[in-house]
């Protein structure tokens, strides 16, 4: 019997997914009535669970879109909400505070939403049909409700009621069909009753006879009847659990009641009473419905169709892109780019980099140890035990004050844990590097690709982090009793540490040109003089707060960054004299040359440290990633997220979508148009008013 019903519920499932417009919208039945009405108990004697919420105060905020799938070949009962993929819940009570904490969070200030819940159960006892619950009519606003809401709800039934729908009208049997608000709701969009079913509940509240004359209404006519139900499970008489289907109870209560009176159970009564029957009427309804909208669907599902081919080719000139294939691309991409990389980055630019960093040590040890003292005889600034650089060139060859200072640095140069520099320098760069790739490739639009290759890239530099600078400490370790230089090594050291030692003196040069500008060359050449003052021996009072001879304690500091420059580029040009002079140019006089000696070491740490970072840490970190990568974003990721990451850009995302929905849309065509070669096949006959057919629900009871 209900073929055609079953197939047009899996088509509703389909459109659904496309994303439904106004000209997609299959026919449903749209339950209305009072909040006293009974119409949730409806629903459930339906159902045949208790599994809508229920509160003291007013609960059903949001439409609710159940769809009915009859299930014969399965014993068990379950719902599911296919927009939240929860999965199948066996237990109703669950079903029921999930639809209970979806309409609560509708704010008690906003009323009520038209977003809908779409809620499945699929069960043997349910009758395929299409149902939308919506919230009940008011007829005063509590105090605790705002003003608007008899309004809204009002607007949002009078939205569902329209055509094609079927309506509902949910009416109780002790409240005068005048007043019904649901009836007079329908007469408004339905006013010849041609779709509107009248269901009168609480039929045992009033006398047999007044209830006989309600379910004959000539007053409120409709085409498709009045059924009259007692929904209400006897529970002094049966026993359930929270889960156990209701159904037999509910019917065989109803049985009792209406077959007790003649004026309901008499051939010749001419009403239509039970929940069976409801199911029957509506079940036989849906169907007529559902049939005369067949074409008009078709048409609209060929329309979709034409404008999403069009549209597909138009932007996307028919290129098919998926999920997987987008991602797979995506990583393919990225795979090149990192192989071009690792062509490029290797040991010499792991070189430069820690010469680099061992290059800016020398030059911190530099200043700590032979640098930071002024050129001036003025003892007051040195430490008695301090003697200025100036005097280096023509001190003896075997003093000890010059030797302890050389070896000392040269000590402090190699024991400063040059594993652990030299692995986080490489380190870093990696990490520096992987975050370039990112930003140039597809992933940059990926929150969740880019963590995943941090957490890669940061996963293998860890696990390879303390192995690397313990193999590189213990390579270097040599090197700190005992240092043996040839000529080529110092001639090439003599050149570096002048290169360097230029380096520094431009940077201090451009510094002090700055500062110039910044304060005027006038005034900082004032305040240099006055801190040159200072150190021969003149006294001012100098403390922060107060100025000194019109200075103020900033312009005092800048003056003192300035004097600090000034004699640091004295210094340095001093050195880079020495450097050039022959007195530099073997290793004999290390001692006079410390900038050479050290640079000698740091190219011997340097050249060292290399070999060991290339194959611990760079050549592991080349094989492993692209393994790590797949692991992360390959074949490991479910269904959904690799959906999500293909989501993330919405570029990509319009393509997919659209994709699909040409995709859904073909898909629905094609069950449409089996459906109407199959209707047009067969020569079902006419159910006219008030007639049902049989089939499988006829003896269910």
């Amino acid at each position: 019997m209900m073929v055609l019903t079953k197939k047009m519920i899996e088509i509703r499932s389909i459109l659904q997914n496309v994303g439904q417009t106004g000209a997609l919208q299959l026919p449903s039945i749209v339950v209305i009535g009072s909040q006293s009405s009974g119409k949730s108990s409806v629903l459930e004697a339906i159902v045949g669970h208790e599994f809508l919420p229920k509160g003291s105060n007013m609960v059903t905020r949001r439409p609710i879109e159940l769809t009915l799938i009859n299930t014969p070949d399965s014993p068990s009962e379950y719902g599911e909400f296919p927009a939240l993929g929860l999965g199948r819940m066996t237990d109703f009570t669950q079903i029921q505070k999930t639809l209970t904490d979806l309409n609560l969070a509708v704010p008690e200030a906003d009323c009520v939403s038209d977003d809908p819940i779409q809620l499945n159960i699929y069960s043997p006892t349910v009758p395929d049909l299409s149902l939308i619950d919506l919230p009940g009519y008011i007829q005063i606003s509590a105090l605790d409700q705002p003003e608007e809401l008899k309004a809204k709800i009002a607007a949002l039934c009078d939205k569902y009621i329209q055509p094609p729908n079927v309506i509902l009208a949910i009416s109780a049997a002790d409240v005068d069909l005048a007043n019904s608000t649901a009836l007079r709701a329908s007469r408004r969009v339905d006013p010849r009753g041609e779709r509107t079913i009248g269901v009168i509940t609480k039929m045992d509240l009033v006398d047999p006879a007044r209830g006989n004359a309600i379910l004959k209404d000539r007053n409120y006519p409709l085409r498709l009847g009045y059924v009259g139900v007692v929904c209400r499970v006897p529970s002094t008489k049966f026993s359930f659990g929270r889960n156990v289907n209701i159904t037999y109870a509910i019917s065989k209560n109803e049985n009792t009641f209406f077959g007790a009176h003649p004026e309901f159970a008499a051939p010749d009564s001419g009403v239509t009473v039970g929940t069976t029957n409801l199911r029957k009427r509506l079940m036989s309804v849906l169907e007529q419905t559902m049939a005369q909208s067949l074409q008009a669907t078709s048409d609209a599902i060929h329309q979709e169709l034409e404008e999403a081919t069009y549209e597909f080719k138009v932007q996307y000139n028919d290129r098919p892109l998926t999920a997987e294939t987008y991602l797979a691309e995506s990583l393919d991409k990225f795979k090149h780019s990192f192989k071009d990389f690792t062509e490029h980055f290797g040991r010499p630019q792991v070189r430069q980099l820690l010469k680099h960093e061992l290059d800016q040590k020398v030059l911190d040890f530099l200043a700590s140890r032979y640098w930071n003292k002024p050129l001036s005889e003025d003892k007051s600034w040195n430490r008695l035990d301090e003697r200025p650089i100036s005097e280096l060139p023509n001190v003896d060859s075997e003093n000890l004050y010059w030797h302890r200072r050389l070896d000392a640095s040269t000590s402090a140069l190699t024991k400063l844990g040059v594993g652990r520099l030299a692995t986080n320098v490489v380190a870093n760069a990696l990490q520096q590097h992987m975050d370039r790739l990112i930003s140039e490739s597809t992933f940059r639009a990926h929150p969740f690709a880019k963590q995943a290759i941090q957490e890669a890239t940061n996963a293998i530099l860890n696990e390879r982090f303390y192995s690397t600078s313990d193999q590189v400490e213990n390579c270097i370790k040599p090197y700190k009793f005992e240092i043996e230089v040839d000529d080529r090594e110092w001639a090439q050291s003599r050149e570096n540490s002048q290169n360097s030692l230029k380096e520094e003196l431009k940077a201090c040069e451009e510094a002090l040109k700055n500062l110039k500008s910044n304060i005027g060359s006038k005034k900082l050449v004032q305040v240099m003089s006055f801190i040159d003052k200072l150190r021969q021996g003149e006294h001012a009072d100098t403390k922060e707060g107060t100025e000194a001879f019109g200075f103020s304690q900033p312009l005092l500091r800048k003056g003192m960054e300035g004097v600090f420059l000034r004699d640091r580029a004295e210094i340095l040009k001093m050195r880079l004299y020495a450097l050039k002079s022959k007195q530099c140019v073997t290793s004999a006089n290390k001692y006079h040359c410390p900038e050479v000696f050290l640079d000698v070491v740091a190219e011997k740490l340097t050249s060292t440290a290399v070999l060991f970072l290339n194959v611990e840490l760079l050549s592991e970190f080349y094989y492993n990633f692209p393994r790590e990568l797949d692991n992360r974003l390959g074949r490991h990721l479910s269904q959904q997220q690799v959906e999500s990451f293909a989501k993330e850009d919405p570029k990509i995302r319009k393509h997919i979508e659209l994709q699909q929905r040409k995709e859904l849309l073909e898909l629905a065509l094609e069950k449409m148009e089996s459906l109407m070669a199959l209707e047009k096949s067969k020569k079902a006959p006419v159910v006219g008013e008030g007639s049902v057919r049989t089939g499988r629900w006829g003896g269910m009871f």
